[in-house]
């Protein structure tokens, strides 16, 4: 029993102190840094260089054009208008004429008897009232 006792001790005794470690080391490194953002950084001078200079490039000489001989322009060419053949005239058909329509016979409607009267309750029904009735004269 006292083997299971010291082994389960053992762990949990060592637990604080890396706590209090961890804790004191995390917080060293956010002063240094704050310390490093208030400061004006200073950026080591880098030396200019000097620009080089291309040579000069080669004028190219580029041979002339061969001489192209003009054209003279055509003349303009009249076509002869296409003549259309003629289209023959068709006879126009006669419209069949339809018989007249039957007249339709519609049935007369029949009359509704007239709505019954039924009585309105607020008219008809007087409603009773809850409060005494008040007196006009104190005895």
């Amino acid at each position: 029993m006292q083997t299971t006792l010291i082994g389960n001790f053992y762990p949990q005794s060592i637990l604080l102190p890396l706590l209090v470690i961890t804790i004191s080391l995390m917080s060293g490194k956010e002063v240094v840094a704050s310390r490093h953002l208030l400061e004006e950084p200073t950026l080591p001078k880098v030396p200019e260089l000097p620009k080089p200079e291309l040579p000069p490039l080669p004028k190219v000489e580029l041979p002339p054009l061969p001489h192209i001989p003009t054209l003279p322009e055509p003349k303009s060419l009249t076509l002869p208008k296409p003549e259309l053949p003629t289209v023959p005239q068709v006879p126009a058909l006669e419209k069949p004429e339809l018989p007249p329509l039957p007249k339709l016979e519609t049935p007369k409607l029949p009359e509704l008897p007239p709505l019954p009267i039924f009585p309105t309750l607020l008219k008809d029904i007087p409603f009773p009232s809850l409060s005494p009735p008040h007196s006009t004269t104190t005895p």
